[in-house]
């Protein structure tokens, strides 16, 4: 038996898998999960249950299309590699179906600002895409439009999908869009929302650019999105960035 290419990001991808259903974003095997390689990406099979899944089960894809190995990628393919296509920020990619970020998808209204953590998905709103059937090309080119200039979305009638540069960014990104629509619809329970104006999201959006980032990880030019405390372990310490919230 030939040996498995990029055996550590398999077990990555069932890794996160678990860790999906572990943190209640996902039941089962609704959800689907996959990572960027040089020659396309690699993606969780069809049907088969996250605690029995070995890294032979996750299929390698290329970017037109076409799979190697013996089992059939997730039905749900087409989402993740139109993602990987069109936007090449995109190192990984969440599908789950999530309790409350389904429910919500079922009324087929974007998310507003009605919390700051909005951001997260890189705008003003959460938007929710058209419906169109699961599996599907016309789903894939929804999902697109809805995802424009965004990194995150609902899908009507269907659940959610995240994506991020990394597998443990995109799956935060789905937990935090759980987290919103949970939030969302306990405040609707209670009332109408009053909701953040425009330039209080723009505000918010130019902080995001360095939301959560440590010293290392910043690139020139960032401009730091609150002032930091002093540092006190050298001489001479400057103020940082605060620490991941």
């Amino acid at each position: 038996m030939p040996k498995l290419k990029y055996l550590d990001l398999r077990e990555a991808v069932i890794d996160t898998c678990l860790r999906m259903n572990a943190e209640g974003i996902n039941q089962g095997t609704s959800g689907n999960v996959s990572v960027r390689t040089p020659e396309g990406f690699l993606m969780t099979a069809s049907g088969i249950p996250y605690d029995k899944m070995r890294p032979e089960h996750i299929v390698e894809m290329d970017l037109d299309g076409g799979y190697v190995g013996d089992y059939l990628p997730s039905t749900e393919w087409r989402m993740h590699l139109d993602i990987f296509r069109e936007r090449p920020e995109a190192g990984a990619v969440v599908h789950t179906h999530s309790i409350y970020a389904t429910a919500l998808s079922c009324l087929r209204k974007d998310i507003p600002p009605f919390h700051y953590m909005i951001g997260i998905a890189g705008g003003t709103t959460l938007r929710c895409a058209s419906y169109a059937e699961y599996g599907t090309a016309a789903l894939s080119k929804a999902m697109l439009k809805a995802m424009r200039d965004r990194s995150a979305c609902l899908l009507a009638n269907h659940g959610q999908i995240a994506f991020g540069p990394d597998l443990d960014k995109a799956l935060w990104r789905a937990g935090e869009v759980e987290t919103l629509c949970h939030q969302y619809w306990a405040a609707l329970q209670a009332g109408k929302p009053v909701l953040l104006s425009t330039l209080q999201m723009t505000s918010v959006l130019a902080r995001f650019k360095t939301y959560g980032k440590q010293p290392g990880e910043l690139k020139k030019g960032d401009a730091l999105s609150v002032v930091g405390p002093v540092r006190r372990d050298v001489p001479g310490g400057k103020r940082g960035g605060r620490k991941g919230r």
